[in-house]
C-alpha cells in the first residue's frame, strides 16, 4: 500500500500523517486533486484508527424541523419556503410535544431541532419549544438551533447571543448542531445564500457557544459551485477555531442535493466525490475527534464504505429527516438500531451506542 501512495505522489504526505504533523492548505488542494481514492483512503483511516480504533458510533435520535418558513430562501436548499407557500408550514410547541410523546417508547438519548429563518415567530416560542420538550422527555439532549439561528434568536431577543445562550441553556439546550455553516467563503454566500448569517458570524456564534460549556457540530455543504480552495479554506476555518475552543465534537461532510432547488441543473455528487470529502477532512481536521459519513446525505450502502474511508460515525436512526428528502434525498427516512449495528458490523467496525457527547451507552 506504501509503494501505491508513492506512486500517487503523497510520499511527504504520509510522512506528515505518520509524524502526526498538521498538513498544510497545500497539502489539502493536492489531496482533493488526487485520484488515486485508495491511497487517500489508506491515508485517512491511518488517522482514522489511531483516534478511534475499530469502534464506529451511532446514536438513537430524532429529528424534528419545526418550521420551512425562510427568509434566506438560499439557492441550493429545497426546505425553506416563503411564507403563503402551498408547501410551506410551521408546528405549534403542542405539535412538537405529540412528536416526541410519539416515540417516548423507544429509547432516544438526542433529539435534533431545527428550522427555517422564521419571519414572525417570537423569541418566547422558541424557549417554549425547549421547555416543552424537556416536559415530555426530562432525560433526553436537545441538540437544537444552528449558529444561523441562534444569532436570528438574539436579534429576536435583543440581546448578545451570549445571553441568548445561556437562556436557551436555562430553558434545556444541550448543543448546536452543524448546519449553516455552508462554504464559508464570501463568493460563494454571495451567489447561493446573500440574506444568510456570514461565515465569519457562523463561527463567531460557534466560538461564543464553545465559550458558554455548549458543545457544537461543523459542516460543510460540498459539490456545488465552490473551488478546491475554498473547501480547503473552509477546513482550515474549522481546524483554526477548534484550535482556540475545542467544542466541535464532530464535522460531518454535507453533499449537495440539487433536485427542487434554485441549483437544480447542477448533477449530485459521486461516490468518489464523496468519500473524497470524508477523506481529506480526516487528514486535514486533525483536532477533532470524529468524522461522520451522514447516512441520510450519502446512502447507507457508501456510508458503510466510508468507515474505511476516515469517517467513525454514521450519526442515527433519524426516523424523519425533511431537509434532504425534499432536495430529492432517497435514501431511507429511518434506520433501525439494529440496521445500523448490522451496517457497522459488515464494514467490519465495532458498533458502538453514544450519546451526543460521545460518551459510550453500549457496545455490541
Amino acid at each position: 500500500m506504501e509503494s501505491l501512495i508513492q506512486q500517487a505522489g503523497l510520499g511527504d504526505i504520509l510522512a506528515k500523517v505518520r509524524n502526526q504533523e498538521r498538513l498544510s492548505l497545500d497539502d489539502g488542494k493536492r489531496l482533493f486533486t488526487c485520484p488515486d481514492i485508495l491511497a487517500l483512503g489508506y491515508l485517512a483511516n491511518m488517522v482514522r484508527e489511531r483516534k478511534n480504533g475499530n469502534q464506529a458510533y451511532f446514536i438513537y435520535n430524532q429529528h424534528i424541523n419545526y418550521s420551512n418558513i425562510c427568509t434566506n430562501l438560499c439557492k441550493f436548499c429545497a426546505f425553506g419556503k416563503e411564507k403563503g407557500d402551498a408547501l410551506a408550514y410551521q408546528m405549534t410547541v403542542e405539535e412538537i410535544k405529540e412528536k416526541v410523546q410519539q416515540r417516548l417508547d423507544e429509547p432516544i438519548t438526542e433529539i435534533h431541532i431545527v428550522g427555517g429563518i422564521h419571519p414572525d415567530l417570537p423569541y418566547s416560542y422558541y424557549l417554549e419549544i425547549l421547555q416543552g420538550v424537556k416536559e415530555v422527555r426530562p432525560d433526553v439532549h436537545i441538540q437544537a438551533f444552528t449558529c444561523v439561528e441562534i444569532q436570528h434568536l438574539a436579534d429576536l431577543n435583543k440581546k448578545s447571543v451570549a445571553d441568548t445562550l445561556e437562556e436557551l441553556k436555562e430553558a434545556g439546550l444541550g448543543s448546536l448542531p452543524g448546519g449553516g455553516a455552508e462554504v464559508f467563503h464570501p463568493r460563494i454566500r454571495e451567489i447561493t445564500c446573500p440574506n444568510k448569517l456570514s461565515g465569519e458570524g457562523w463561527l463567531r456564534v460557534a466560538k461564543t457557544a464553545h465559550q458558554h460549556g455548549l458543545r457544537t457540530n461543523a459542516t460543510m455543504l460540498y459539490g456545488h459551485i465552490e473551488t478546491i480552495e475554498e473547501r480547503v479554506e473552509h477546513l482550515d476555518a474549522l481546524r483554526q477555531t477548534q484550535d482556540e475552543t475545542g467544542g466541535f465534537l464532530t464535522y460531518i461532510p454535507l453533499a449537495f442535493h440539487p433536485k427542487n432547488t434554485a441549483m437544480s441543473e447542477y448533477s449530485r455528487t459521486t461516490g468518489m466525490e464523496d468519500l473524497k470529502n470524508i477523506a481529506v477532512a480526516r487528514l486535514m481536521l486533525d483536532n477533532f475527534d470524529h468524522i461522520k459519513a451522514y447516512w441520510v446525505m450519502i446512502g447507507s450502502k457508501l456510508a458503510q464504505v466510508a468507515l474505511s474511508f476516515g469517517a467513525d460515525d454514521l450519526d442515527g436512526t433519524v426516523k424523519e429527516e425533511i431537509i434532504t428528502r425534499m432536495a430529492g434525498g432517497e435514501s431511507e427516512q429511518a434506520l433501525g438500531h439494529k440496521t445500523l449495528i448490522r451496517l457497522i458490523k459488515e464494514a467490519g467496525r465495532e458498533p458502538v451506542e453514544r450519546d451526543t457527547l460521545y460518551e459510550v451507552l453500549a457496545r455490541f
